[in-house]
This record gives C-alpha cells, structure tokens and sequence, in this order.
C-alpha cells in the first residue's frame, strides 16, 4: 500500500517479509541508539496483524499502532528501551514512545528503561513490565491508558506517573510514585513507601492517535472524559470524533516553512507533521475551534527568528500532540502560547489539550527563551510535559541557553498531569490562575550558577522556587512533588523549593526534596515549612505530608 508520510516514517504489514522488516527496523536503531541529540526524526507504524520482531526504541522514535484498539497490533518479541549510558544507566534515555500495540514478550517481561520525554500510551503488555536496565539508574516517566497483564517493576526510577492503568501488580518505590485512575494500586502509606494515590482521574481527553481502517486513515480525537480509572478502550474501540486524513495537511521538514503551514492553517486544514526539524521564522497561528495539529516521531518545532514557534487562540477543542518545541539563538518572548492574555473564556466542556508536548532549550543548538509554554486559556489540559533547559550537550551555560521560566499558567482551571519542569533561572513553574490543579511534580533546579549573590529572587531568599503559586492566588491544589538540587557551585543554597500562599483554598499533598551532590542544600520544603536537604555525604529526603497542615 501507498506510505503517504514520506522517508522517516517505516510503515509495515503483516504481508511484508519478516526479515526485511527487523532489518529496516534494525536500520533505524543503528541511527538512533545513542543519538541524543542528532537530527533524525523516526515513526514506525504498523498495520493492524500479527509481528515476530525484536523492536528497540531508540531516541526520535516512535512505535505506533494502527489499529481501533491495542488488540488489533500484536508483537511477539521484544519492544524495548534501553539504557543509553553506560553501567546501565538510563537517566538521559529521552524523547522516545510506543503507543497502540499489544506486546507479547519472549522473555515474559517487557523491558521500558527511560527517564523524561517518553511515553507509553494505549500498549498492552501480555506479560510484566520493567522501567530500569539491570537495577541501573532511571528517572522518571509515563505511562498511561493501558493494560499490564503482570506486575510493573518500577525497580531504580527516581519517580514516575501512571494514569488510567490498569495492571495486575505494582511493586518499587524511590522518592515519588503518583497514581491517578490506576486500577489495583499498591498498598502503603506515603512517605513509606512514597505512593500517592487517586482513585479516579477528574477530567481527562486522551492522546489523539492515527489509525487504518477499510483501507482509509483517519485520526482519532478520544472524546473528554471525567473521574475515570482504568483504560479508555478496554470495553471497545476509544469513544471519539474520527478526522479523515484528508483533512490534514502533511506537512514535510525539507519542503514547509511557517508560510506554507499557516496558509494550511488559513484553508481549514489541520496539521500533521512527519518527522523532521522545522525551522519556523514566525508563529503557527492555530485559531479554528478543535484544530488538530498532531506529530509523528517527535517532530520538532524550533523558533529561529525570537518568536514564539505556535500561538493558538482561546477557542475550544484544539488538540497539540507529539511534538518537540526547540529554543534557536535568537531569543524568544515563549515557544508554545495557549490562549490570550486576560480573555478567561471557559472551555470546561471542550478544552484545548496538550499531549507528549516537550519543550528544550539548549543541548542540540544554543537556545534563548524567556519562558518556554504559556498558558493563558481557561480549562486546559496538560498531558506529560517535559520543559527542559538543557544541563548537557551543545550550547549549554548560563549565558548560552538562557530560560527564565519553563512554564506559566495564567488561564483558570488548568489541570497538569505529570508535569516534568527543569534548570530553568528563576521560577520553573509559575501559577498565576485559580483553581489549578496539578497530578505529578518533578523538578531539578539548575546544575550551574555564577553565584549566589547572582542567584536571589528577593533580598532574604536565595535563589527561585521551583514552583511558585503567585500571592494572589486563592484556590490552587497539586499532589506528588519532587524537587531535588543538583549543585555544582559551591556555596549555594535554595532557601524554598515551593511557594504559595497560605490559605485554605491552596493545598499541597505529598511533597520532597533531595540534595543529589555535594554541594549546596534546600531550606525547606514549602514556604518555611519542611527540614533542609542537606548535600552528601549526609543526604536526606525532607519530607512535607499537607500544606497546610491538616487540623
């Protein structure tokens, strides 16, 4: 059949010879390995049927599914991500995802060793599931809108979120495990073992994915839903609103510019990007009520000209999914604006949701933000996020990839799940709307600073919190937080890893903080409260249970 996404995307079918297919998929692992920071862009699709592969998932990559349900994709073999440092270590093992397939593991246990910037959605695993390489060093990820037959050995992960799971065991625990609409999930009382657990998720729209069908492509827009557990698609194919392929726009990295793609945008089309690096000289101006604009293998927007790479207007519906949002040299006011400062018009019943959007600053090319994604529109929907100013790779230093701030919610009703913010210069996150709410925390502050004296946000405060509620702010709510410091200048502290005010609107459930080197240290937890992370040799986990604390 006809690949209409061109070169980067390896589509394959049951008819197709297995050899040639592990070759050709044995083609892109050798490119994509250990090229964290490389330019190729990869998705590997496969038609609904049966599949004898062995299918590592290197960086760009994404495995995706075709069919109405997990069911209809089915791999005997092994689907894995491995560690990409040595000593088994997988704390930079980024932007990679498998979605949409089912998963029946030779060994009887899938292995999915990452940290940030990855995702498993709508998978099921006919067997367990293992998140570290060998007991190796991991650091957090997603999972989500799936089926583990087994049990889930969360083994060395530092932290990860699961939502609307379900599974027949969890077992592992380190410093923050958040469950939302997990069925079966682990017993235990936070901080011993550190679980927080939610019965049900509030409101929720899953992933937008692409699928074939009759012989025709559509993608697929799962419809919203509220206080939920378990999968979306487990009782039939995900309830929602089908788009045929016609009705995108495909756009190509070597051919499209902001030109092109807004003038697509003008026609009515929506946005499909396959994967590639496109360098945008002005915004993407997403304004029509639930535009999608959706991207294959980790697709990535770069801002080349001190603009924002996408705005999209306060109006209802649109989806953002599977991208990568990239600072350039010239410095740029946001990469990503949703809504419009001050309008606050309510989208409850459809809101604009943002899915497998990450954003970096620095580490492939020098990059300069001021603030990474703004958020303005009343009830939207974060649905793992990683905002990461780049600790490592090319272009990095305080004045090389400067960031202010990763992200800024403005809008009211703002709902995160799993919201990863790191190494930004001042405040990583900061809430300025009423009624956020917040399923998931992790932040490290920055590695490297010139001095203390050059790192204050106040004259009695030393440095910038990693989340900040603003002081007007009257209802605000978050859960699971882990704030750890990485400092390698000496003599510098954080006087707070969180600030919000102090009322009774505002609450915070389960918090920490860890010193990871030897140097520097964090005050408190939250506001004054919460003992200080002292560096090693003598580090510790300070823990905060309620903020306030309950009566």
């Amino acid at each position: 059949m006809t690949n209409p996404f061109g070169q980067n995307v390896l589509l394959l079918g049951t008819g197709q010879n297995a050899a040639s297919m592990q070759a050709e998929v044995d083609r892109i692992y050798a490119q994509q390995e250990h090229s964290e920071f490389g330019p190729g862009r990869f998705a590997i699709l496969l038609l609904p049927g049966s599949y004898h592969l062995n299918i590592p998932v290197g960086f760009y990559t994404q495995v995706l599914g075709l069919g109405p349900t997990p069911d209809a994709v089915r791999v005997h073999g092994e689907v894995h991500a491995d560690a990409s440092l040595p000593n088994n270590n997988a704390t930079c093992t980024f932007w990679r995802s498998a979605e949409g397939f089912t998963v029946l593991p030779t060994t009887g246990t899938m292995q999915w060793a990452v940290s940030q910037g990855v995702s498993l959605r709508r998978m099921h695993i006919a067997g367990n599931l293992v998140l570290a390489q060998n007991h190796g060093w991991a650091s957090g990820g997603w999972l989500s809108d799936s089926v583990i037959d087994g049990t889930v050995d969360s083994e060395t992960q530092q932290q990860w979120i699961s939502r609307n799971v379900d599974w027949n065991n969890w077992t592992g625990a380190n410093w923050n495990m958040v469950f939302v609409g997990v069925n079966h999930p682990p017993a235990g009382n936070w901080p011993h073992p550190p679980y927080t657990v939610l019965a049900t998720a509030p409101v929720t729209r899953e992933k937008p994915f692409l699928a074939y069908a009759g012989g025709s492509w559509e993608i697929i827009v799962p419809r919203l839903r509220h206080h939920t557990s378990g999968p979306g698609w487990r009782n039939g194919s995900t309830p929602g609103r089908r788009v045929p392929l016609s009705r995108f726009y495909i756009a190509h990295a070597n051919s499209d510019t902001s030109a092109t793609l807004n003038a697509a945008l003008e026609r009515g089309k929506n946005l499909l990007f396959t994967p590639g690096i496109y360098e945008l000289t002005s915004p993407l101006k997403v304004m029509r009520r639930n535009a999608v604009v959706f991207g294959l293998g980790f697709a990535t927007l770069r801002s080349v000209a001190g603009k924002p790479a996408m705005q999209i207007s306060d109006v209802a519906g649109v989806t953002v999914s599977g991208l990568l949002f990239e600072a350039g040299g010239k410095r740029s006011p946001s990469l990503l604006e949703v809504g419009e400062p001050g309008r606050h018009e309510r989208h409850a019943t459809n809101p604009i949701s943002l899915h497998d959007v990450f954003f970096r600053v620095g580490g492939a090319i020098p990059g300069s933000v001021d603030a990474d994604l703004i958020v303005n529109a009343d009830d939207t929907l974060i649905d793992d996020t990683w905002i990461w100013r780049a600790d490592h790779g090319t272009g990095v230093g305080w004045n090389l990839n400067p960031s202010r701030n990763g992200l800024i919610v403005n809008g009211d009703f703002v709902t995160a799940y799993g919201l990863f913010v790191e190494h930004h210069q001042q405040f990583q996150t900061l809430w300025t709307g009423e009624y956020g709410r917040v399923y998931f925390y992790q932040s490290e502050i920055p590695y490297r600073l010139p001095s203390q004296a050059a790192w204050r946000s106040a004259a009695d405060t030393n440095g910038w919190a990693s989340y900040k509620v603003a002081p007007k702010v009257l209802h605000h709510e978050a859960w699971g937080l882990g704030i750890y410091s990485v400092f390698m200048t000496p003599h510098v502290t954080l006087t707070r890893a969180i600030e919000a005010p102090r009322t009774a609107g505002v609450r915070f459930h389960h918090m920490l903080t860890t010193a990871l080197v030897n140097h520097g240290a964090i005050d408190h937890v939250i506001n004054n409260t919460g003992a200080a992370a002292h560096p090693a040799p003598n580090r510790n986990t300070p823990t905060v249970a309620e903020y306030p604390a309950s009566p």
